[in-house]
């Protein structure tokens, strides 16, 4: 059976409408994740962040992160040996929230150590935020784990 040209154009139009369909069906069943679930009250205390950075910033010495077989040791500026240090790690995975980590700690040592998670692999971004004596100070580090 040999077909005309008419037929031909009309199945590349049927594929292309069949293609575009599929497309809309598989885009509408991405699901998307906001960074913050509570972004605007996150937003509106921000401020805090841009100056306990600007702190940190001052100090003059930045933290020492080293990765090791499924612990990361962070090693805190010289300026927090000896003293209680209270502070947050985040290891954040800007793809997928379920593979964020929290640790909140407390050291006098000026050194902390995190246990990894098995799945614990890609970019990360460590976010720290430390209070020592009732001023904060904040890090931000890139990661590849």
């Amino acid at each position: 059976m040999k077909l005309n040209w008419g037929y031909k154009i009309m199945f590349v139009y049927l594929f292309f409408v069949a293609g575009i369909i599929f497309l809309a069906i598989k885009s509408s069943m991405q699901k998307f994740e906001l960074v913050q679930p509570d972004y605007y009250a996150d937003e509106l205390k921000y401020q805090s962040v841009i100056d306990a950075t600007v702190r940190a910033k001052n100090i003059g010495t930045d933290i020492v992160v080293k990765q090791e077989a499924g612990k990361i040791l962070i090693q805190l500026p010289n300026e927090f040996a000896n003293s209680l240090v209270k502070g947050k790690a985040h290891l954040y995975y800007a793809a997928d929230i379920r593979k964020d980590l929290l640790k909140h700690f407390e050291t006098k040592t000026g050194s902390v150590i995190i246990e990894l998670l098995t799945s614990t692999k890609g970019n990360y971004t460590l976010k720290l935020d430390l209070e020592k004596g009732g001023v904060s100070y904040y890090y931000e580090q890139k990661l590849f784990l």
